[in-house]
């Protein structure tokens, strides 16, 4: 089977990791695999620089945008005429869309329903579905926007429940929707020896990845650490990652207060080198999807704290610390102390959170649920008859 796979490379975000991940599984199962993503002027080294990062496919196209982040992407106007004249030549079996939230996004179904080519969505947008603050206000609104459009997808696959009685309540037909969480390969993310760990052998490390945006809600984190003035307990805490907040966060809480930022990290082997060196990870989002970078803490045997924001709390009850959206800070203010008191309440949860992922969330399963799926669309799949 032939799968066109659009979806993202750059910058490094979640949206980046499913696509390698996922693309990747698909090679090894026996499936070709052409990748179509997004580049700017001026990245003609992005093949070389993304296959240095784990991407298996020999196959790609370029489709020109004006600008693109770790959230949305502006298409060039010329993009959409390559995209069709690509699957026009390509003749793909199916078409896979881990969504960037760009126009062509809305335009996608149209293309494919001309060509007679069978189209599955990823859709990541992260959300809270009690809608409490602005920032969820603000995801809701995405999620009115695309519920229309997700309509005419063949499958949208989303990764919980509640993502799924979200979208339904705002119109998208219940066959159409395909719950797969997210997965991780437990195999690569898993315990080991660490040499992050050997520069700190006598402290707890504490660690938040991923962006540093207000949707994060990073500052709740630090905010609490500070105040519990926990780097006088031999804790330090590391945040991996970059974002809007990052410059102005930094001016405020700093190693001083046993705080260290790393900034973006890209290779993958130094992440998981770090996660099998952290004792807890913390994830104060006030909206999410489904927290690759939670699986990924799970399944290296990290305690783990987050929030119930999307399906986070889905994922990590009963394995972990799930804390309200609301009052953040307050509540990691008493939580955080609690493993500095207690450090051996951390390989408890760090074995809880490895089973969780090995019963429910590992990457073999969701390739499985995905082929399946795949497998389904084909068969349905009414041909054109030459006229």
């Amino acid at each position: 089977m032939h799968i066109a796979w659009l979806g993202k490379k750059t910058p490094f975000c979640g949206n980046v990791t499913y696509s390698r991940e996922i693309t990747n599984s698909l090679i090894e199962r026996g499936y070709q695999v052409t990748f179509l993503h997004f580049t700017q002027e001026g990245e003609e080294n992005e093949t070389a620089a993304s296959n240095s990062l784990g991407y298996n496919f020999t196959k790609e196209v370029h489709l020109p945008c004006i600008y693109k982040s770790q959230i949305y992407t502006i298409p060039a106007p010329k993009s959409s005429k390559i995209l069709l004249q690509s699957l026009q030549q390509l003749k793909p079996d199916l078409v896979h869309a881990s969504l960037t939230l760009s126009p062509l996004d809305f335009t996608l179904p149209e293309i494919c329903q001309k060509l007679n080519i069978p189209l599955v969505a990823t859709f990541h947008p992260p959300f809270d579905r009690r809608v409490r603050n602005l920032t969820s206000s603000t995801q809701y609104l995405t999620y009115q926007l695309y519920a229309p459009f997700l309509a005419k997808y063949d499958k949208t696959i989303v990764f919980s429940e509640s993502q799924r009685d979200l979208l339904v309540k705002l119109g998208v037909p219940p066959e159409k929707l395909a719950i797969i969480p997210n997965g991780v390969d437990t195999q690569k993310y898993s315990p080991g020896k660490s040499l992050f760990k050997q520069q700190y052998p006598h402290h707890l490390l504490f660690l938040y990845q991923g962006r540093i945006a207000a949707e994060k809600n990073v500052e709740s984190l630090l905010k609490a650490w500070k105040q519990k003035n926990l780097a006088s307990r031999r804790a330090k805490l590391f945040l991996v990652g970059d974002g809007p907040l990052a410059a102005t966060l930094k001016l405020l809480y700093n190693e001083e207060d046993g705080i260290h930022w790393l900034g973006a990290i890209a290779e993958e082997e130094k992440r998981i080198d770090i996660l099998r060196g952290v004792d807890v990870f913390v994830l104060p989002s006030l909206v999410e999807g489904l927290s690759l970078s939670l699986l990924e803490a799970m399944a290296c045997g990290v305690a783990c704290v987050a929030t119930d924001a999307g399906a986070d709390g889905e994922v990590l009850a009963g394995a972990g610390i799930v804390i309200s959206t609301q009052g953040v800070a307050s509540q990691l203010k008493t939580i955080l102390p609690i493993f500095c008191d207690h450090p051996e309440i951390t390989q408890i949860l760090g074995k809880k959170a490895r089973n969780r992922v090995l019963e429910k969330y590992t990457l073999s399963d969701n390739v499985s649920q995905l082929e399946r799926l795949y497998s389904q669309l084909l068969e349905s799949r009414i041909p054109i008859v030459p006229g």
